[in-house]
Protein backbone atom coordinates (compact mmCIF):
# COMPACT_ATOMS: atom_id res chain seq x y z
CA UNK A 1 0.00 0.00 0.00
CA UNK A 2 2.67 2.46 1.10
CA UNK A 3 4.62 1.86 -2.05
CA UNK A 4 2.18 2.62 -4.74
CA UNK A 5 1.50 6.19 -2.84
CA UNK A 6 5.45 6.57 -3.20
CA UNK A 7 4.79 5.84 -6.89
CA UNK A 8 2.04 8.55 -7.00
CA UNK A 9 4.19 10.61 -5.00
CA UNK A 10 7.66 9.94 -7.54
CA UNK A 11 5.08 10.12 -11.16
CA UNK A 12 3.27 13.52 -9.78
CA UNK A 13 6.83 15.26 -9.48
CA UNK A 14 8.18 14.10 -13.08
CA UNK A 15 4.89 15.57 -14.24
CA UNK A 16 5.38 18.64 -12.14
CA UNK A 17 8.85 18.36 -14.06
CA UNK A 18 7.43 19.06 -17.94
CA UNK A 19 4.18 20.51 -16.64
CA UNK A 20 6.15 23.80 -14.86
CA UNK A 21 8.39 24.35 -18.06
CA UNK A 22 4.49 25.29 -20.15
CA UNK A 23 5.01 28.63 -18.25
CA UNK A 24 8.36 29.41 -16.29
CA UNK A 25 9.95 30.81 -19.27
CA UNK A 26 7.43 33.18 -19.75
CA UNK A 27 8.87 35.76 -16.85
CA UNK A 28 11.93 35.85 -18.60
CA UNK A 29 11.02 36.89 -21.60
CA UNK A 30 12.44 40.71 -21.27
CA UNK A 31 15.75 39.54 -20.43
CA UNK A 32 16.20 37.06 -23.54
CA UNK A 33 15.29 39.93 -25.85
CA UNK A 34 17.72 42.11 -24.84
CA UNK A 35 20.37 39.41 -24.71
CA UNK A 36 19.51 37.39 -27.60
CA UNK A 37 18.66 40.50 -30.16
CA UNK A 38 15.02 38.54 -30.11
CA UNK A 39 12.42 40.70 -31.27
CA UNK A 40 8.73 39.56 -30.78
CA UNK A 41 8.68 36.68 -33.19
CA UNK A 42 11.37 35.19 -31.67
CA UNK A 43 10.00 35.51 -28.14
CA UNK A 44 6.86 34.02 -29.18
CA UNK A 45 9.10 30.77 -30.64
CA UNK A 46 10.72 30.39 -27.38
CA UNK A 47 7.33 29.80 -25.75
CA UNK A 48 5.63 28.31 -28.39
CA UNK A 49 8.28 25.96 -29.64
CA UNK A 50 7.77 23.53 -26.57
CA UNK A 51 4.10 23.76 -27.04
CA UNK A 52 4.01 22.43 -30.68
CA UNK A 53 6.44 19.98 -30.53
CA UNK A 54 4.88 18.65 -26.58
CA UNK A 55 0.99 18.39 -28.41
CA UNK A 56 1.99 16.94 -31.64
CA UNK A 57 3.82 14.20 -29.96
CA UNK A 58 1.86 13.37 -27.47
CA UNK A 59 -0.09 10.60 -29.16
CA UNK A 60 3.21 8.96 -30.42
CA UNK A 61 4.56 9.04 -26.75
CA UNK A 62 1.50 6.96 -25.19
CA UNK A 63 1.44 4.59 -28.20
CA UNK A 64 5.14 3.93 -27.35
CA UNK A 65 4.32 3.53 -24.19
CA UNK A 66 1.96 0.72 -24.68
CA UNK A 67 4.56 -0.90 -26.72
CA UNK A 68 7.99 -0.73 -25.38
CA UNK A 69 7.11 0.26 -21.47
CA UNK A 70 5.82 3.05 -19.58
CA UNK A 71 8.54 3.02 -17.40
CA UNK A 72 11.19 3.03 -19.73
CA UNK A 73 9.84 5.90 -21.82
CA UNK A 74 9.67 7.91 -18.44
CA UNK A 75 13.04 7.41 -17.88
CA UNK A 76 14.09 7.67 -21.34
CA UNK A 77 12.12 11.08 -21.25
CA UNK A 78 13.58 12.07 -17.95
CA UNK A 79 16.93 11.96 -19.12
CA UNK A 80 16.43 13.45 -22.43
CA UNK A 81 14.31 16.63 -20.74
CA UNK A 82 17.84 17.11 -18.18
CA UNK A 83 20.24 16.96 -21.29
CA UNK A 84 18.42 18.90 -23.34
CA UNK A 85 17.58 21.81 -20.78
CA UNK A 86 21.42 21.68 -20.16
CA UNK A 87 21.90 22.89 -23.82
CA UNK A 88 19.03 25.28 -23.44
CA UNK A 89 20.58 26.87 -20.58
CA UNK A 90 23.97 27.50 -22.77
CA UNK A 91 22.71 28.88 -25.83
CA UNK A 92 23.89 31.51 -27.05
CA UNK A 93 21.66 32.59 -30.08
CA UNK A 94 17.97 32.61 -30.34
CA UNK A 95 18.32 29.86 -32.73
CA UNK A 96 19.83 27.11 -30.23
CA UNK A 97 17.49 28.56 -27.78
CA UNK A 98 14.39 27.56 -29.96
CA UNK A 99 15.67 24.43 -31.12
CA UNK A 100 16.54 23.43 -27.34
CA UNK A 101 12.80 24.54 -26.72
CA UNK A 102 11.67 22.01 -29.15
CA UNK A 103 13.81 19.36 -28.04
CA UNK A 104 12.65 19.66 -24.56
CA UNK A 105 9.06 19.67 -25.78
CA UNK A 106 9.75 16.37 -27.77
CA UNK A 107 11.18 14.30 -24.14
CA UNK A 108 7.98 16.20 -22.34
CA UNK A 109 5.92 13.81 -24.68
CA UNK A 110 7.72 10.96 -23.57
CA UNK A 111 7.13 11.58 -20.18
CA UNK A 112 3.70 13.04 -19.66
CA UNK A 113 1.36 10.52 -20.56
CA UNK A 114 3.51 7.80 -19.13
CA UNK A 115 2.58 9.18 -15.86
CA UNK A 116 -1.16 8.70 -15.79
CA UNK A 117 -0.69 5.37 -17.76
CA UNK A 118 1.41 4.35 -15.25
CA UNK A 119 -0.65 5.51 -12.15
CA UNK A 120 -3.82 3.63 -14.01
CA UNK A 121 -1.93 0.40 -14.05
CA UNK A 122 -1.08 1.09 -10.40
CA UNK A 123 -4.32 1.51 -8.70
CA UNK A 124 -6.38 -1.47 -9.55
CA UNK A 125 -8.93 -0.29 -6.71
CA UNK A 126 -11.58 1.98 -8.16
CA UNK A 127 -11.42 4.34 -5.01
CA UNK A 128 -7.72 4.11 -5.01
CA UNK A 129 -7.65 5.34 -8.96
CA UNK A 130 -10.11 7.79 -8.53
CA UNK A 131 -7.73 9.35 -5.77
CA UNK A 132 -4.62 8.92 -7.19
CA UNK A 133 -5.85 10.25 -10.67
CA UNK A 134 -6.96 13.32 -8.62
CA UNK A 135 -3.87 13.91 -7.68
CA UNK A 136 -2.82 13.82 -10.76
CA UNK A 137 -5.05 16.15 -12.22
CA UNK A 138 -4.20 18.61 -9.33
CA UNK A 139 -0.78 18.48 -9.80
CA UNK A 140 -1.64 19.75 -13.75
CA UNK A 141 -3.18 22.69 -12.48
CA UNK A 142 -0.44 23.55 -9.68
CA UNK A 143 2.28 23.68 -12.42
CA UNK A 144 0.28 26.14 -14.01
CA UNK A 145 0.84 28.53 -10.89
CA UNK A 146 4.59 27.13 -9.61
CA UNK A 147 5.44 28.02 -12.99
CA UNK A 148 5.61 32.26 -12.84
CA UNK A 149 6.44 31.94 -9.10
CA UNK A 150 9.63 30.08 -9.42
CA UNK A 151 10.40 31.73 -12.54
CA UNK A 152 10.09 35.30 -11.28
CA UNK A 153 12.09 34.39 -8.08
CA UNK A 154 15.07 32.69 -9.85
CA UNK A 155 15.19 36.03 -12.49
CA UNK A 156 15.94 37.66 -9.32
CA UNK A 157 18.69 36.17 -7.88
CA UNK A 158 20.67 34.61 -11.37
CA UNK A 159 20.16 35.19 -14.99
CA UNK A 160 17.46 33.61 -17.67
CA UNK A 161 19.38 30.53 -17.94
CA UNK A 162 18.40 29.75 -14.89
CA UNK A 163 15.18 28.92 -15.80
CA UNK A 164 16.50 25.99 -17.16
CA UNK A 165 19.33 25.02 -14.96
CA UNK A 166 16.78 24.03 -12.51
CA UNK A 167 15.48 21.38 -14.74
CA UNK A 168 18.99 19.39 -14.02
CA UNK A 169 18.41 18.85 -10.41
CA UNK A 170 14.85 18.41 -10.53
CA UNK A 171 15.22 15.99 -13.71
CA UNK A 172 17.99 14.03 -11.44
CA UNK A 173 15.34 13.47 -8.41
CA UNK A 174 12.62 12.91 -10.84
CA UNK A 175 14.78 9.75 -12.30
CA UNK A 176 15.47 8.86 -9.00
CA UNK A 177 12.72 8.57 -7.33
CA UNK A 178 10.77 6.58 -10.42
CA UNK A 179 13.56 4.15 -10.81
CA UNK A 180 13.54 2.76 -7.13
CA UNK A 181 9.80 3.15 -6.49
CA UNK A 182 8.69 1.74 -9.61
CA UNK A 183 9.40 -1.76 -10.86
CA UNK A 184 11.28 -2.69 -13.88
CA UNK A 185 8.53 -5.42 -15.05
CA UNK A 186 5.41 -3.28 -13.42
CA UNK A 187 2.08 -2.68 -14.65
CA UNK A 188 2.08 -0.93 -18.63
CA UNK A 189 5.24 -2.82 -19.44
CA UNK A 190 3.25 -6.00 -21.34
CA UNK A 191 4.20 -7.46 -23.88
CA UNK A 192 4.96 -5.31 -26.73
CA UNK A 193 2.71 -5.15 -30.22
CA UNK A 194 3.04 -7.33 -33.06
CA UNK A 195 4.06 -3.78 -35.54
CA UNK A 196 4.43 -0.32 -35.38
CA UNK A 197 1.93 1.80 -36.82
CA UNK A 198 3.89 3.83 -38.73
CA UNK A 199 2.05 5.79 -40.98
CA UNK A 200 -0.42 6.26 -37.88
CA UNK A 201 2.52 7.92 -35.92
CA UNK A 202 3.73 10.16 -39.39
CA UNK A 203 -0.31 11.33 -39.54
CA UNK A 204 -0.77 11.58 -36.02
CA UNK A 205 2.86 14.19 -35.89
CA UNK A 206 2.15 16.06 -38.62
CA UNK A 207 -1.75 16.54 -38.32
CA UNK A 208 -1.56 17.77 -34.40
CA UNK A 209 1.33 19.54 -35.12
CA UNK A 210 0.49 21.51 -38.09
CA UNK A 211 -2.91 22.38 -36.24
CA UNK A 212 -1.06 23.34 -33.21
CA UNK A 213 1.21 25.51 -35.17
CA UNK A 214 -1.38 27.10 -37.01
CA UNK A 215 -3.35 28.03 -34.34
CA UNK A 216 -0.28 29.73 -32.44
CA UNK A 217 0.40 32.04 -35.68
CA UNK A 218 -3.05 32.68 -36.35
CA UNK A 219 -2.81 36.05 -34.43
CA UNK A 220 0.14 36.87 -35.91
CA UNK A 221 -0.57 35.63 -39.91
CA UNK A 222 -4.10 36.46 -39.43
CA UNK A 223 -7.13 34.25 -38.86
CA UNK A 224 -8.53 35.04 -42.27
CA UNK A 225 -5.13 34.79 -43.93
CA UNK A 226 -4.04 32.04 -46.53
CA UNK A 227 -1.47 30.36 -44.01
CA UNK A 228 -4.04 30.19 -41.34
CA UNK A 229 -6.74 28.92 -43.12
CA UNK A 230 -4.69 27.00 -45.40
CA UNK A 231 -2.90 25.46 -42.82
CA UNK A 232 -6.07 24.49 -40.57
CA UNK A 233 -7.10 22.92 -43.75
CA UNK A 234 -4.77 20.66 -44.36
CA UNK A 235 -3.89 19.72 -40.33
CA UNK A 236 -7.93 19.00 -40.41
CA UNK A 237 -7.59 16.69 -43.97
CA UNK A 238 -4.37 15.23 -42.33
CA UNK A 239 -6.23 14.38 -38.55
CA UNK A 240 -9.27 12.70 -40.87
CA UNK A 241 -6.88 10.47 -42.61
CA UNK A 242 -5.30 9.91 -39.06
CA UNK A 243 -9.12 8.87 -38.20
CA UNK A 244 -9.97 7.05 -41.34
CA UNK A 245 -6.15 4.84 -41.18
CA UNK A 246 -6.59 4.14 -37.40
CA UNK A 247 -9.88 2.35 -38.45
CA UNK A 248 -8.24 -0.25 -40.94
CA UNK A 249 -5.20 -0.83 -39.18
CA UNK A 250 -4.78 -3.79 -37.23
CA UNK A 251 -2.75 -2.71 -34.55
CA UNK A 252 -3.82 1.32 -34.13
CA UNK A 253 -2.02 4.25 -32.11
CA UNK A 254 -5.92 4.74 -30.71
CA UNK A 255 -8.79 3.03 -31.18
CA UNK A 256 -10.96 6.48 -32.64
CA UNK A 257 -13.95 4.39 -31.90
CA UNK A 258 -13.83 5.41 -28.40
CA UNK A 259 -14.98 8.69 -29.48
CA UNK A 260 -18.07 7.18 -30.32
CA UNK A 261 -18.19 6.67 -26.36
CA UNK A 262 -20.43 10.14 -25.91
CA UNK A 263 -19.04 9.90 -22.53
CA UNK A 264 -15.88 9.76 -23.84
CA UNK A 265 -15.89 12.42 -26.17
CA UNK A 266 -17.93 14.60 -24.01
CA UNK A 267 -15.24 14.35 -20.96
CA UNK A 268 -12.29 14.97 -23.56
CA UNK A 269 -13.91 17.87 -24.60
CA UNK A 270 -14.96 19.59 -20.71
CA UNK A 271 -11.26 19.26 -19.99
CA UNK A 272 -9.89 20.73 -23.79
CA UNK A 273 -12.57 23.43 -22.94
CA UNK A 274 -11.43 24.21 -19.16
CA UNK A 275 -7.48 24.50 -20.17
CA UNK A 276 -9.03 26.38 -23.20
CA UNK A 277 -10.39 29.01 -20.72
CA UNK A 278 -7.74 28.64 -17.66
CA UNK A 279 -4.86 29.15 -20.21
CA UNK A 280 -6.19 31.67 -22.12
CA UNK A 281 -7.05 33.69 -18.83
CA UNK A 282 -3.01 33.41 -17.13
CA UNK A 283 -2.09 34.64 -20.15
CA UNK A 284 -3.85 37.42 -19.88
CA UNK A 285 -4.38 38.27 -16.61
CA UNK A 286 -0.36 38.08 -15.88
CA UNK A 287 -0.77 40.95 -18.17
CA UNK A 288 -2.51 42.40 -16.29
CA UNK A 289 -0.87 42.33 -12.86
CA UNK A 290 2.31 43.94 -14.77
CA UNK A 291 1.02 46.56 -17.31
CA UNK A 292 -2.22 47.71 -15.09
CA UNK A 293 -1.13 46.91 -11.82
CA UNK A 294 2.33 47.47 -12.16
CA UNK A 295 3.82 44.38 -10.38
CA UNK A 296 7.03 43.06 -10.96
CA UNK A 297 7.16 39.65 -12.92
CA UNK A 298 7.87 38.01 -9.15
CA UNK A 299 4.81 39.97 -7.68
CA UNK A 300 2.63 38.79 -10.84
CA UNK A 301 3.53 35.15 -10.28
CA UNK A 302 2.66 35.20 -6.24
CA UNK A 303 -0.78 36.59 -7.41
CA UNK A 304 -1.41 33.44 -9.59
CA UNK A 305 -0.71 31.23 -6.27
CA UNK A 306 -4.50 31.19 -5.21
CA UNK A 307 -5.25 28.87 -8.35
CA UNK A 308 -2.37 26.08 -7.15
CA UNK A 309 -3.78 26.39 -3.32
CA UNK A 310 -8.00 25.73 -4.42
CA UNK A 311 -6.82 22.92 -6.81
CA UNK A 312 -4.86 21.08 -4.51
CA UNK A 313 -7.39 21.60 -1.99
CA UNK A 314 -10.37 20.90 -3.78
CA UNK A 315 -9.34 17.98 -6.15
CA UNK A 316 -10.02 15.28 -3.36
CA UNK A 317 -13.01 16.08 -2.52
CA UNK A 318 -14.01 16.29 -6.56
CA UNK A 319 -13.02 12.79 -6.80
CA UNK A 320 -14.68 11.78 -3.70
CA UNK A 321 -17.90 13.64 -4.98
CA UNK A 322 -17.66 12.12 -7.96
CA UNK A 323 -17.05 8.73 -6.60
CA UNK A 324 -20.24 9.31 -4.52
CA UNK A 325 -23.13 11.14 -7.11
CA UNK A 326 -21.15 10.11 -10.32
CA UNK A 327 -18.99 12.69 -12.54
CA UNK A 328 -22.06 14.71 -14.61
CA UNK A 329 -22.84 16.71 -11.42
CA UNK A 330 -19.80 17.25 -10.77
CA UNK A 331 -18.06 18.26 -13.70
CA UNK A 332 -21.11 20.44 -14.78
CA UNK A 333 -20.77 22.47 -11.45
CA UNK A 334 -16.89 23.14 -12.22
CA UNK A 335 -18.09 24.12 -15.29
CA UNK A 336 -20.60 26.37 -13.94
CA UNK A 337 -18.37 27.94 -11.01
CA UNK A 338 -15.41 28.65 -14.01
CA UNK A 339 -18.42 30.60 -15.97
CA UNK A 340 -19.39 32.32 -12.54
CA UNK A 341 -15.70 33.39 -12.23
CA UNK A 342 -14.91 34.61 -15.78
CA UNK A 343 -18.21 36.50 -15.64
CA UNK A 344 -16.75 38.17 -12.36
CA UNK A 345 -13.84 39.18 -14.46
CA UNK A 346 -16.54 41.66 -16.06
CA UNK A 347 -16.61 44.28 -12.95
CA UNK A 348 -12.88 45.14 -13.02
CA UNK A 349 -11.73 48.05 -13.64
CA UNK A 350 -8.48 50.35 -13.08
CA UNK A 351 -9.28 50.82 -9.29
CA UNK A 352 -10.14 47.12 -8.62
CA UNK A 353 -8.13 45.90 -6.13
CA UNK A 354 -6.67 42.05 -5.94
CA UNK A 355 -8.50 41.22 -2.71
CA UNK A 356 -11.58 43.20 -3.54
CA UNK A 357 -12.38 41.55 -6.67
CA UNK A 358 -9.66 39.37 -9.09
CA UNK A 359 -8.56 36.94 -6.36
CA UNK A 360 -12.30 35.94 -5.83
CA UNK A 361 -12.68 35.11 -9.87
CA UNK A 362 -9.56 33.14 -9.71
CA UNK A 363 -10.46 31.62 -6.96
CA UNK A 364 -14.10 30.20 -8.98
CA UNK A 365 -12.20 29.19 -11.86
CA UNK A 366 -9.62 27.11 -10.10
CA UNK A 367 -12.55 25.45 -8.24
CA UNK A 368 -13.85 24.60 -11.18
CA UNK A 369 -11.19 23.39 -12.75
CA UNK A 370 -10.54 20.79 -9.77
CA UNK A 371 -14.13 19.62 -10.42
CA UNK A 372 -13.42 18.95 -14.10
CA UNK A 373 -10.21 17.98 -14.28
CA UNK A 374 -10.14 14.90 -12.30
CA UNK A 375 -13.68 13.15 -12.83
CA UNK A 376 -13.30 13.82 -16.45
CA UNK A 377 -9.90 12.14 -16.34
CA UNK A 378 -11.55 9.22 -14.59
CA UNK A 379 -14.14 8.58 -17.06
CA UNK A 380 -11.47 9.18 -19.64
CA UNK A 381 -9.07 6.20 -18.40
CA UNK A 382 -12.37 4.19 -17.15
CA UNK A 383 -12.73 3.54 -21.15
CA UNK A 384 -9.77 2.19 -21.88
CA UNK A 385 -8.01 -1.40 -21.58
CA UNK A 386 -4.62 -1.77 -19.89
CA UNK A 387 -3.59 -2.08 -23.42
CA UNK A 388 -4.62 1.12 -24.29
CA UNK A 389 -3.66 3.64 -20.96
CA UNK A 390 -0.82 5.43 -22.60
CA UNK A 391 -2.23 6.55 -25.74
CA UNK A 392 -5.43 7.04 -23.85
CA UNK A 393 -3.28 9.36 -21.37
CA UNK A 394 -1.94 11.06 -24.12
CA UNK A 395 -5.22 11.75 -25.79
CA UNK A 396 -5.78 12.99 -22.47
CA UNK A 397 -2.69 14.86 -22.50
CA UNK A 398 -3.37 16.06 -25.90
CA UNK A 399 -7.16 17.88 -25.21
CA UNK A 400 -5.05 19.68 -22.33
CA UNK A 401 -1.93 21.03 -24.54
CA UNK A 402 -4.51 21.98 -27.85
CA UNK A 403 -7.10 23.91 -25.47
CA UNK A 404 -4.88 25.35 -23.79
CA UNK A 405 -2.70 26.83 -26.78
CA UNK A 406 -6.33 27.56 -28.62
CA UNK A 407 -7.58 29.27 -25.16
CA UNK A 408 -4.02 31.54 -25.61
CA UNK A 409 -4.25 32.21 -29.10
CA UNK A 410 -8.22 33.10 -29.41
CA UNK A 411 -8.32 34.77 -26.05
CA UNK A 412 -5.39 36.48 -26.74
CA UNK A 413 -6.17 37.81 -30.61
CA UNK A 414 -9.10 38.44 -28.95
CA UNK A 415 -7.81 41.13 -26.67
CA UNK A 416 -5.03 42.34 -29.61
CA UNK A 417 -7.87 43.26 -31.92
CA UNK A 418 -10.02 45.55 -29.01
CA UNK A 419 -6.69 46.72 -27.89
CA UNK A 420 -5.05 47.47 -31.63
CA UNK A 421 -8.53 48.90 -33.34
CA UNK A 422 -9.11 51.81 -29.65
CA UNK A 423 -6.15 52.36 -28.61
CA UNK A 424 -4.84 54.87 -31.31
CA UNK A 425 -8.00 56.91 -31.47
CA UNK A 426 -7.77 57.15 -28.15
CA UNK A 427 -4.12 58.54 -27.86
CA UNK A 428 -5.08 60.83 -30.84
CA UNK A 429 -7.70 62.75 -28.83
CA UNK A 430 -5.54 63.54 -26.23
CA UNK A 431 -3.13 65.06 -28.71
CA UNK A 432 -0.23 62.33 -27.98
CA UNK A 433 2.57 62.31 -30.70
CA UNK A 434 2.35 59.97 -33.47
CA UNK A 435 5.96 58.55 -32.87
CA UNK A 436 4.85 57.80 -29.38
CA UNK A 437 1.04 56.70 -30.84
CA UNK A 438 3.17 53.88 -32.95
CA UNK A 439 5.29 52.44 -30.23
CA UNK A 440 1.97 52.14 -27.92
CA UNK A 441 0.16 50.11 -30.49
CA UNK A 442 2.48 47.56 -31.06
CA UNK A 443 1.35 45.55 -27.72
CA UNK A 444 0.42 46.84 -24.71
CA UNK A 445 3.62 46.13 -22.66
CA UNK A 446 4.77 48.81 -25.10
CA UNK A 447 2.03 51.41 -24.35
CA UNK A 448 3.53 50.81 -20.71
CA UNK A 449 6.88 51.84 -21.38
CA UNK A 450 5.81 54.52 -23.84
CA UNK A 451 4.04 56.18 -20.76
CA UNK A 452 7.05 55.63 -18.78
CA UNK A 453 9.33 57.62 -21.00
CA UNK A 454 6.86 60.61 -21.62
CA UNK A 455 7.66 63.39 -19.78
CA UNK A 456 5.21 64.32 -16.72
CA UNK A 457 1.51 64.40 -16.94
CA UNK A 458 1.75 63.29 -20.12
CA UNK A 459 3.09 59.66 -19.27
CA UNK A 460 0.19 59.35 -17.09
CA UNK A 461 -2.44 60.02 -19.47
CA UNK A 462 -1.01 57.43 -21.42
CA UNK A 463 -0.98 55.15 -18.96
CA UNK A 464 -4.90 55.88 -18.21
CA UNK A 465 -5.80 54.96 -22.05
CA UNK A 466 -3.40 52.36 -22.13
CA UNK A 467 -4.62 50.39 -19.34
CA UNK A 468 -8.48 51.44 -19.54
CA UNK A 469 -8.28 49.99 -23.46
CA UNK A 470 -6.04 47.06 -22.41
CA UNK A 471 -9.13 46.12 -19.57
CA UNK A 472 -11.97 46.51 -22.22
CA UNK A 473 -10.20 43.73 -24.46
CA UNK A 474 -9.92 41.74 -21.04
CA UNK A 475 -13.80 41.69 -21.19
CA UNK A 476 -14.29 41.25 -24.20
CA UNK A 477 -12.00 37.98 -24.21
CA UNK A 478 -13.17 37.01 -20.87
CA UNK A 479 -16.93 36.94 -22.49
CA UNK A 480 -15.51 34.45 -24.62
CA UNK A 481 -14.06 31.87 -21.82
CA UNK A 482 -17.43 32.78 -20.37
CA UNK A 483 -19.48 31.57 -23.37
CA UNK A 484 -17.43 28.23 -24.03
CA UNK A 485 -17.84 27.34 -20.31
CA UNK A 486 -21.89 27.80 -20.08
CA UNK A 487 -21.88 25.57 -23.72
CA UNK A 488 -19.41 23.02 -21.90
CA UNK A 489 -21.58 22.43 -18.82
CA UNK A 490 -24.87 22.06 -21.04
CA UNK A 491 -23.11 19.69 -23.35
CA UNK A 492 -21.44 17.65 -20.30
CA UNK A 493 -24.83 17.72 -18.43
CA UNK A 494 -26.48 15.89 -21.49
CA UNK A 495 -23.59 13.08 -22.57
CA UNK A 496 -22.32 12.36 -19.09
CA UNK A 497 -25.70 11.19 -17.85
CA UNK A 498 -25.33 7.30 -16.89
CA UNK A 499 -26.91 4.81 -19.15
CA UNK A 500 -29.94 3.57 -17.86
CA UNK A 501 -30.19 0.00 -18.97
CA UNK A 502 -27.18 -0.47 -21.51
CA UNK A 503 -24.88 -1.95 -18.44
CA UNK A 504 -27.69 -4.01 -17.03
CA UNK A 505 -28.75 -5.47 -20.11
CA UNK A 506 -25.12 -6.10 -21.69
CA UNK A 507 -24.33 -8.11 -18.67
CA UNK A 508 -27.80 -10.43 -19.44
CA UNK A 509 -26.63 -11.41 -22.65
CA UNK A 510 -22.86 -12.28 -21.48
CA UNK A 511 -24.67 -14.37 -18.37
CA UNK A 512 -26.92 -15.90 -21.11
CA UNK A 513 -24.13 -16.98 -23.65
CA UNK A 514 -21.64 -18.13 -21.01
CA UNK A 515 -24.79 -20.42 -19.54
CA UNK A 516 -25.48 -21.88 -23.19
CA UNK A 517 -21.63 -22.62 -23.34
CA UNK A 518 -21.58 -24.70 -20.55
CA UNK A 519 -24.55 -26.14 -21.73
CA UNK A 520 -23.26 -27.31 -24.84
CA UNK A 521 -19.25 -28.66 -23.49
CA UNK A 522 -20.01 -28.52 -19.68
CA UNK A 523 -16.95 -26.36 -19.05
CA UNK A 524 -17.04 -22.89 -17.80
CA UNK A 525 -15.21 -19.83 -19.81
CA UNK A 526 -14.90 -17.30 -17.19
Amino acid sequence: MRTKWLALAALCFAELLVMVDNTIVNVALPTMSSDLNAGVSGLQWIVDAYTLVFAGLLLTGGYLGDRFGHRRMLLTGVVGFVVVSVGAALAGTLGELIAARAGLGLFAALVFPATLALIVGIFTDPKQRAAAVGVWAATSGIAIAIGPVLGGWLLEHFSWASVFWVNVPFGVAAFAAVAVVIPARGVGDGTPLPRIDAVGVVLSIVGLGLLTYSVIEGPSAGWGSVRTVGGLLVAVGVLVGFVVHQRRVAHPIFDVRLFANRRFAAAAGMVAVAFFALFGFIFLITQYFQAVQGYTPLQAGIRTLPFAIVVAALSPGAMAASHRFGPRPVAVTGALLMASGFGLVQLVDQQSTYFGLIIWSMMLMAAGLALISGPCTQVIMDALTPEQAGAGSAVNDTTREIGGTLGVAVLGSVLTSVYASDVADRLTSIGVPAPVKEIAERSVMAGVEASARAPGGTGAAIHDVVASVFIDGLAQATWVAVGVSLVSAVVGGWALREPRRGAQVEAELEAESRAVLVHNDGVSHD
